[in-house]
């Protein structure tokens, strides 16, 4: 199996270079990832100047690995153009969840996109982030549970994981689906000039059975995904009334 890996916190992630680590161990492996921080960058492509990659300044021990001056979907774009044949690719592991209606601006999420988007399988993994780095050596056992089970998944398919601080189990969930939980916390600078921060807030409980509910109870969330955003109801309604 030929598996790409990418991500939207850059090259220097201690994230991607444990799920690299861990790809390994189910087949060939090759990292093209952002030369910069691209988080939130959502499913931008660069389109006004050229892309250009170069070797990553970041060993990764038996893995080629290169970073891109473009955004998570251009890596994916552009790995897959110059390794053929991948089979899947893998993005993250996000330092920071997404969850919810955050999969919208998530750039992690973006890259597994792009990879069904050019018909090869997609799965995004993200863990929460507080004031210090997550333990990705406590998530390997679960990190390799889940590869083990999405990787072996017949057809073409897109995947959002999340794991929880310390796991104790896993469930298949659907996407949180609630009011976005963004909002803009205006300030002033050293200068006393207007700047705004756009950050989140808390949100009311998930229910059970979403990927929000699954992390905020421990089980590592894996959520199956697809590109037709066709609101099928709201179609088949108008198309009645035709």
């Amino acid at each position: 199996m030929r598996i790409l890996i990418t991500n939207d916190d850059g090259i220097y992630s201690p994230g991607i270079a444990a799920l690299a680590r861990i790809a390994l161990r189910f087949g060939e492996v090759r990292v093209v990832a952002p030369d910069v921080e691209q988080s939130s960058m959502g499913h931008a492509v660069t389109h006004s100047r050229p892309l250009s990659y170069k070797k990553s300044p970041i060993e990764f021990d038996g893995i080629e690995a290169y970073r891109v001056n473009g955004t998570p979907a251009d890596c994916v774009a552009l790995g897959t153009h110059l390794w053929t044949k991948t089979d899947v690719v893998l993005s993250g592991i996000n330092m920071g969840p997404n969850l919810g209606n955050g999969m919208w601006h998530s750039g992690t999420l973006a890259a597994a996109k792009q990879a069904v988007l050019l018909g090869i399988k997609g799965i995004a993994l993200s863990t929460p982030v507080g004031k210090t780095e997550p333990d990705f050596a406590a998530l390997e056992p679960f990190v390799e549970e889940t590869l083990g089970l999405l990787l072996k998944t017949p057809g073409l398919s897109l995947f959002n994981v999340n794991f929880p601080e310390q796991p104790r189990g896993m469930r298949w969930t659907r996407q949180s689906v609630r009011l976005y939980d963004g909002k803009i916390v205006p300030g002033t600078d050293p200068m006393g000039r207007k700047h705004y921060w756009f950050t989140v807030t808390p949100l009311e409980p998930a229910d059970e059975g979403t990927d929000r509910w699954a992390v905020e109870n421990g089980y590592v969330s894996v959520t199956p995904l697809r590109l037709d955003l066709t609101n099928e109801d709201a179609l088949r309604s108008v198309q009645q009334q035709v």
